[in-house]
This record gives structure tokens, C-alpha cells and sequence, in this order.
């Protein structure tokens, strides 16, 4: 375990963005203001169309000796961009946050902090999802349904990596993202430490702030890109054992316990969890569609060796 009289160590913060100048902004706003003494910014801009990097830029320019600018334009999914990021940081811990999101002043500092008094190689924190005041029927959704990171952890040896931090050593010994999977990279990552004997933990006390999902077409649009890379996962990680595209289990109504737990006294209305609960199943049954097709393109694009 660290001694608390030692310096806390120099930090790299890397930022994936595609297409989110206004997502950036809030991100990079956040962070060049932390409360922390040795840290840079990677902002990695993954070949956007808009003013994506004028954004990054103009922070660069504002703050030259905070904020490092990076492209990756070979490969189009944030587990690309991370990797570079990480293959332009030699510090010895780094920490990731996802644009769009905003973080205390003191984010930096509580997560090393317990990074190092607990001795942890790879730890996620608290993300709450924010709505306006008068949120709608998608914003409820997702603020009662992302991201339970502690049962991620407990459950399932992961957490995502829209807000982590792991140990520079970590990535050395177990590899970096795997930036064929266009969704599930964080869970088959955090696996990978897990099974390496690395320690991971939980920042109950930290949080990180991500707004909720306003729209069906954005909800959609992510459900379909988990499904994709369920089939990308079961495709190149087997030993994972995420289940075939026509597995009865795809296609199976959620259970209804599980919706009930989530919306324990938090005074939901029954015709707003009959509701949740019917969007819960359509998005499942997206995942499913999402992973079916990513199945049937790939097979159609193998090589006839016959």
C-alpha cells in the first residue's frame, strides 16, 4: 500500500470523441480545472466530420502544457482512440472519461486517491445520469437503468470505461483494448485484468456525471451497437460465452423482478413501469437484431473457401 505521505503520481487523462463538439467542451471544461498537481489531458479525436477538433484545438491553445491533442482516423470506435491515447501517455496511471460527461473539480484527486491507499490496479466510480428538471419518458429510463458499476464489478469483473482508472503496468502485462469490438470492449477488458490476478475496486464516494439519453432513435442506436459487439465478442473471445444470435434467451421478455428492484421507492407510477417495462423488451429485442445482423454481414464477407 502506498504511504499517505507519498506524492501522489503523474496522471494521464484520455478522452475519446467522435462528432461531439459540445460533448467535448463540457469534458474538457471539467477537467482543465481539476485540483490536481501532475496531470495531462489526451483529448483523442477520432476522425470527426464537424468542428470536433477546433474544439480540442482551441482548448490546446488555451492551455498548452495541460491539453495534448491526438487523432486516430485508421480505425472508427472509441476503443481505437483510447489505445491511442495510451500509446501517446507514459504516465503511470491513466484514467478515462468519455466526452459528453463532466466531473467535480476534485475527480482526478479522489480517484488516484483511492486508486492508491487501497492499492487497486483498476477501479471505476459512481456515474449518475442526469436529466433536465422535468426529464421525459426516455431521460427516466436511462436514469434508472445505467450503469449499476458497483454490481458490474461484484458481478461481472468490469467497469466502464467511460470512467476509469488503471495502472500504467496493467495495460503492459494484459494488452490494450481490443479495438475490433465496436461495444463490450470495457467488460472483455476488465475480464482480461480480472483473470490476470490484478486488484479492481470501487469508488462509492466518486462520482462522474453523464447525461441521460433524450430520444427512442438514441436509445436505439446504442442498443444496437451492444448488439453488434455481443457478435463481435462471441466471434473473437469464445471463451466468454456470450450466447448464440438465435438463442431462445435473446428473445425472451425481461423479467419483471428485475424492473421492480430498479424502481423501488422512487414512486414510478404502474403505467410508467408498464411502460419501462415494453421498452425494456423492444431494446432487447434491438440488441438481439443488432447482433443477428453483425452475424449474417460477417459471414456473408468470409471468403468462399469451398
Amino acid at each position: 500500500m502506498t504511504d499517505r505521505f507519498s506524492p501522489l503520481p503523474p496522471v494521464s487523462v484520455i478522452v475519446p470523441v467522435y462528432n461531439d463538439p459540445d460533448g467535448v467542451r463540457v469534458t474538457l471544461d471539467s477537467l482543465t480545472s481539476q485540483l490536481y498537481d501532475d496531470y495531462r489531458l489526451l483529448p483523442v479525436d477520432n476522425d470527426s466530420t464537424d468542428s470536433t477538433r477546433a474544439v480540442i484545438d482551441e482548448f490546446s491553445d488555451s492551455y498548452p502544457d495541460q491539453v495534448f491533442p491526438a487523432t486516430e482516423s485508421d480505425v472508427q470506435n472509441s476503443y481505437a482512440a483510447r489505445n491511442t491515447g495510451l500509446d501517446r501517455s507514459s504516465r503511470d496511471v491513466v484514467l478515462f472519461l468519455d466526452a459528453n460527461m463532466w466531473v467535480p473539480e476534485t475527480w482526478i484527486k479522489d480517484m488516484v486517491t483511492t486508486l492508491e491507499s487501497n492499492d487497486y490496479d483498476y477501479l471505476g466510480c459512481n456515474v449518475e445520469v442526469v436529466t433536465d428538471d422535468r426529464p421525459n419518458f426516455w431521460e427516466r429510463y436511462e436514469q434508472s437503468f445505467s450503469f449499476p458499476v458497483e454490481a458490474y464489478l461484484e458481478d461481472k469483473q468490469f467497469a466502464p470505461t467511460c470512467s476509469l482508472a488503471v495502472r500504467r503496468e496493467v495495460f503492459e502485462e494484459v494488452g490494450l483494448f481490443d479495438e475490433r469490438l465496436e461495444s463490450g470492449g470495457d467488460k472483455e477488458f476488465g475480464q482480461r485484468v480480472h483473470r490476470a490476478g490484478f486488484r479492481q475496486g470501487y469508488a462509492e464516494n466518486v462520482t462522474a456525471y453523464h447525461p441521460a439519453r433524450k430520444s427512442w432513435s438514441a436509445l436505439r442506436s446504442k442498443a444496437l451497437r451492444i448488439g453488434r459487439g455481443r457478435a463481435q465478442k462471441r466471434r473473437y473471445h469464445p471463451e466468454l460465452g456470450d450466447t448464440h444470435p438465435l438463442h431462445p434467451f435473446n428473445y425472451l421478455p425481461p423479467s419483471p423482478f428485475r424492473l421492480r428492484r430498479r424502481f423501488s421507492g422512487q414512486g414510478v407510477s404502474v403505467p410508467s413501469l408498464g411502460g419501462f417495462y415494453l421498452l425494456e423488451y423492444v431494446l432487447k429485442l434491438t440488441q438481439s437484431y443488432g447482433m443477428l445482423q453483425e452475424t449474417l454481414t460477417h459471414r456473408r464477407s468470409e471468403p468462399d473457401v469451398s
